[in-house]
């Protein structure tokens, strides 16, 4: 170990750098030490070797027996009393770093003083300023005219003065924020100040006094006291508001939301409403995570709405589900979805996890499941029942589905008894009619059906034989005559054999090495003729014909309707992998379908089918081409020598944020619909194009960047209009980032919805504005954030 310096008393030691490193006990026996290398052999000094990430210190008696590391031009001291380090000085201990010109230290009292130009670096936090006192261990002192960055949000700025109570705890007067660097200008491009500043982290809250947000000088949102969170974990408090500024429906509008942290399972946000045009009114949300289940509730009500002669407009969302566990093999599920009137979905918008707005779901459900060594059972009861949503406009009106109150059923499977594949499946529905239904005379009344199959698998890894043999069976009892019955059950069994085959060779083309696969495949399926015509239909649909499709052996999906069936289907498909990561360059495919005997059951009792060659499904795929993605499926026929259906697709991706997309959707004689998205840069400033996709940290440095274009536009060729678009930019200037997004949404057939979302991002603080994120992700195809989302309430501040 080096000599120490206490033990020359009042001496200099100008030396290129000099260490020093002592411990309590060092501290103790120091003198003693000094007398003894006398006549010892010096040791050789101690070596600092930098370390790029402290790591958190020991809490407690702990890190009082850490080492504390000084290094100096210069080093003085007295022993057990003080030592005074000059020019370069350095003072280490644990995760604390302590850089100055002068910096000294009173051991009785563990003081540290340093002043000029004065650095401290703690757990990745910097501060630099002219003058600091710290009791270490305490973390108890001030640090004047310092400047401060904070690695947790990647932000920071300046204060007259830190005053440290302890390890947990500080206060910051007149002082400022921000994760932009001063421009040319001297400024950064935005600003929160406050008067006050005070931080707690064991309550994780920071309360601002006399807190006013500038954007380029300019105040836009001021508070007397501010209160916000100092890290992920979620604090109650007021959140920023969000402002609609334009609405075709709707008019302007504003939120303000609030917050509630219940407990660490359980949250809520309350939402005060203004809609310029029709009212006053409330959002809430409660969310719950338990042990075995969770789910959310949700709920908007408008009171009195202005454009609806004062009435009442809500609408209520309860999603809930439980998890069978080892222990309880019981789950169960609660989905609900209500709105007061038949318009809602048209002025307010529909429910974010529902695919149809205007079919509004209630669904009840309870499972059960057994594993035994004959086989797997499961046991299920459902309630199922609808909203319709009915428009005034005839042409424009929907079809009720039934509702299954009640809906009961088991299910079995196995896997044994000599490779046989058993599965059987029996149900009971009662099926009724939903309010909104424009049908009345449609049939309602009980099924109870079976469904039953029995197969085997021969074959091995490069083939495979499946024979198999099903059959369905219905019986109805129905509350209207139906035929003179109102009661009827019908029995239709299937025999089907499918064998597919994979054939594997090595090959290259363009230069590169594949591995191509030849997959052919043939389905062989016979059903006999029932009639079913004078059967109610409840729950069957033609199934699209695609490559999916044509290699099942019905027609239909749903229970009610069975296609007869002697046909062979046949297709090849033939892939191009990459033979070291396995990864698809190209894939090309062919399925056609040949009918021995002309098809009885067809869509809605329609004629025979005769036609004995189906159409040819065709299909090809690939990411040859270096940043394009490619795709077209194709549904030609022989008879008119045409396409009767198509839908082809480009993907242009070079680099991160630029993407450019192009479906095509063609259907003979009903629709002809072009589909374009982006998502591109448009106009650079300065090299913050290069700092984003290279270094995004570099761009948030500059507060100078690039602006994109994004959206998507969905074209009507029939009808020359455009149906549906959603267009805007995102200015990303490296510390905020502005949005400003245009959505117009069809809502019949002259009627459109449109809206305009601003927003503006300051990164490593908030979101102020109408959020438009989920619009884009679930709309733009390959749409990626500029920055990585994050849920408000655990990075918004709130404003008490």
């Amino acid at each position: 170990m080096a000599p120490s310096p206490l033990s020359h008393s009042r001496r200099s030691f100008r030396r290129s750098r000099f260490t020093f490193a002592l411990t309590p006990l060092a501290a103790a026996l120091s003198f003693g030490a000094a007398q003894a290398q006398e006549t010892s052999p010096p040791l050789p000094p101690v070596e600092l070797r930098p370390v790029p990430a402290l790591q958190p210190p020991p809490r407690g008696e702990a890190a009082k027996q850490l080492p504390i590391i000084l290094r100096a031009d210069s080093i003085r001291g007295r022993p057990d009393l003080e030592t005074v380090a000059e020019g370069h000085a350095e003072f280490r201990q644990g995760s604390m770093l302590i850089r100055g010109d002068r910096l000294s230290y009173d051991q009785s009292d563990d003081l540290a003083h340093a002043t000029g130009n004065v650095y401290i670096a703690n757990q990745g936090n910097i501060y630099t300023g002219t003058e600091l006192q710290l009791h270490v261990q305490a973390f108890e002192g001030f640090f004047l005219q310092p400047t401060y960055f904070l690695a947790l949000t990647g932000g920071g700025g300046k204060a007259d003065r830190i005053d440290f109570i302890d390890e947990n705890r500080a206060r910051l007067t007149n002082a400022t924020y921000s994760s932009c660097r001063p421009d040319g200008g001297g400024a950064p491009a935005w600003l929160l100040s406050a008067s006050s500043v005070k931080i707690d982290l064991e309550k994780n809250e920071g309360v601002a006094q006399g807190a006013v947000l500038r954007f380029f000088d300019v105040p836009i949102l001021g508070a007397p006291i501010l209160s916000f969170p100092l890290t992920d974990a979620r604090k109650s408090g007021w959140l920023p508001p969000t402002i609609v500024p334009f609405d075709s429906k709707n008019g302007p509008s504003l939120e303000v939301p609030y917050y509630w942290n219940i407990a660490p399972q359980r949250d809520a946000t309350i939402t005060p409403v203004i809609v310029s045009r029709r009212g006053v009114g409330a959002d809430g949300e409660f969310r719950y995570l338990e042990p075995g289940y969770s789910g959310v509730l949700a709920g908007r009500l408008l009171a009195n709405d202005r454009l609806q002669n004062g009435q009442t407009r809500y609408a209520y969302d309860l999603s809930h589900g439980s998890t069978a566990t080892a222990a309880n093999d019981l789950s169960y599920s609660a989905l609900v979805m209500r709105v007061s009137d038949d318009n809602y979905w048209k002025d307010f918008g529909s429910f974010d996890n529902n695919l149809t707005p205007r079919l509004l779901p209630t669904n009840l459900q309870v499972n059960r499941n057994w594993s035994r060594t004959s086989g797997d059972w499961s046991t299920y009861a459902r309630v199922q029942q609808w909203q319709v949503l009915q428009d005034t406009d005839p042409a424009s009106q929907i079809v009720a589905p039934y509702q299954r109150a009640p809906q009961l059923g088991a299910r079995y499977g196995s896997l044994g008894w000599g490779g046989l594949d058993v599965g059987l499946e029996t149900e009971f529905n009662r099926f009724t009619l939903p309010d909104g239904n424009l049908t009345p005379n449609r049939p309602t009344g009980s099924r109870v059906h079976a469904l039953g199959s029995l197969s085997r698998t021969f074959g091995t890894a490069g083939w495979s034989l499946v024979p198999r043999v099903s059959f369905n069976a219905a019986s109805y009892s129905l509350d209207q005559p139906l035929d003179g019955r109102t009661s009827a059950s019908r029995v239709i069994p299937t025999v089907s054999l499918d064998s597919a085959w994979t054939f594997e060779r090595d090959t290259s083309f363009f230069g590169r090495a594949f591995r191509q696969t030849l997959e052919p495949r043939l389905l062989y399926v016979n059903t006999p003729y029932r009639q079913q015509s004078n059967l109610p239909n409840f729950d069957a649909a033609v199934r699209d014909f695609n490559f999916e499709s044509i290699y099942t052996d019905n027609a239909f999906s749903g229970i009610d309707r069975v296609s007869d069936a002697h046909q062979l289907t046949a297709g090849v498909t033939t892939r191009f992998l990459d033979p070291n990561t396995g990864a698809e360059a190209l894939r090309l495919g062919a399925a056609q379908r040949y009918l021995f005997r002309d098809q009885l059951v067809t869509p809605d009792d329609g004629p025979p089918l005769t036609k004995r060659f189906s159409d040819v499904l065709l299909l090809a795929q690939t990411s040859l081409i270096p940043k394009w993605s490619l795709s077209a499926s194709l549904q030609y026929s022989p008879d008119i020598g045409r396409t009767s259906r198509s839908v082809m697709s480009a993907v242009y991706q070079p680099a991160p944020f630029h993407t450019l997309s192009a479906t095509y959707n063609f259907t003979r004689g009903s629709s002809e619909q072009i589909n374009l998205g982006w998502q591109w840069p448009i106009y650079h400033s300065g090299d913050a194009g290069r700092s984003k996709l290279a270094d995004s940290m570099a761009a948030r440095s500059q507060c100078s960047g690039t602006l994109y274009a994004v959206g998507r536009v969905n074209y009507s060729k029939p009808d020359a209009q455009i149906t549906d678009s959603i267009v805007g930019v995102e200015y990303d200037a490296g510390c905020w980032i502005g949005r400003v997004v245009a959505e117009r949404l069809s809502t019949g057939l002259s009627e459109t919805h449109t809206r305009l979302m601003v927003q503006v991002e300051f990164v490593g603080l908030s979101r102020l504005g109408t959020n438009p994120l989920k619009v884009l992700k679930d709309n733009v195809p390959g749409y990626t954030l500029l920055r990585a989302d994050r849920a408000a309430p655990s990075v918004a501040p709130s404003y008490d």
